[in-house]
């Protein structure tokens, strides 16, 4: 069953965040100001009648972006992405790599090669894998419904010892998001997965966005990225409107070992919770494992109601570590 598209304001590209300027909040205020008068006439912003409250909110929305457009600056690049291959050590010795030399009459007979030891072939077989050992410990919810990005950013960076796990440092993020935003990487302005790798990078952390044609292919990617660093991974879930953090996984076999290695799920922690979403349902406490279906039903390709990203839409969208999480900070 096709999934709903939420509206922005969920998450990445949420507008409610954004520090206005001085003179463009006074100037937005005012138009607010005369809307209401009028909406007020009919009681209709205090009781939602016919759903006028939510239209309301939605046009100053729209009001914002015209009086405040994001800037139309330079973002974190989006990596468009295949999967990696592997290359493994073959369990016998190649024989056409081996030296050989001809006898002559009479030639001093050369000393035997020592042939090399035979590298075992790996086994295969399933894997659990966790990164964050203590998830409740680095979880945060998200203050408000919007703030799920800045959250995010806080939960991977609390999880690598790089920030406090407070409601102060998520105030913190939200107030510096001006620094990050961009019209290229969010079309309604706040934060987007530019936003987040850039907020990431000013404190410390490595991480680069990446985009994969296949949910399996950006699940492998981000496990690979996760055993190879230590390091969380953040997974831009919902369509594009919410941010998760994958803290670990399941495979059939060590995924940087074997090419053909399957995720079967990720152990989630998820600023959402513990609210309750009216299209994707229930929040689940931080480090849940999510399955295949779960990661089916809410890792889904960027699909934004806003406009058109070129280089995001219809892919999986990743924020991965890019190098180990004892070389970060």
């Amino acid at each position: 069953m096709t999934q709903p598209v939420p509206p922005a304001t969920i998450g990445p590209g949420s507008s409610v965040s954004r520090p206005r300027r001085r003179w463009k909040y006074v100037a937005l205020i005012l138009v607010a100001v005369i809307l209401a008068g009028a909406i007020m006439t009919f009681g209709a912003v205090y009781t939602n009648a016919f759903g006028t409250g939510e239209r309301f909110a939605s046009l100053l929305h729209r009001i914002d972006l015209i009086v405040d457009p994001p800037p139309d600056r330079p973002t974190a690049p989006t990596i468009l992405s295949t999967p990696r291959p592997i290359a493994e050590a073959p369990a016998t010795p190649d024989p056409s790599t081996t030296p050989s030399r001809t006898l002559t009459p009479g030639s001093v007979q050369p000393t035997p090669t020592v042939q090399p030891t035979p590298t075992p072939t790996p086994r295969k077989k399933p894997v659990t894998v966790r990164v964050v050992k203590k998830p409740k410990s680095a979880f945060i919810t998200q203050l408000t419904k919007d703030w799920c990005a800045p959250a995010g950013v806080q939960i991977t960076l609390s999880a690598l010892g790089l920030a406090k796990n407070s409601e102060k440092f998520q105030h913190e993020l939200v107030n510096r998001s001006r620094e990050w935003e961009s019209r290229r990487d969010s079309l309604n302005g706040g934060w987007g997965p530019g936003a987040i790798a850039q907020a990431l990078e000013a404190y410390g952390a490595k991480y680069e966005i990446r985009a994969f044609k296949r949910r399996q292919e950006a699940l492998l990617d981000a496990a690979r990225a996760m055993s190879e660093t230590g390091a969380p991974v953040v997974l831009i879930a919902w369509r594009g409107a919410h941010t998760w953090v994958m803290s670990g996984y399941k495979a059939t076999a060590d995924p940087l070992r074997f090419e053909d290695a399957k995720i079967t799920g990720a152990y989630i922690i998820d600023p959402w919770y513990p609210r309750v979403s009216s299209i994707w349902g229930p929040s689940d406490p931080a480090g849940t494992f999510q399955d295949e279906a779960e990661m089916r039903r809410n890792f889904l390709p960027w699909q934004r109601p806003e406009g058109r990203y070129p280089d995001r839409d219809g892919r999986w969208i990743i924020v991965a570590p890019t190098v180990k999480a004892s070389e970060m900070g």
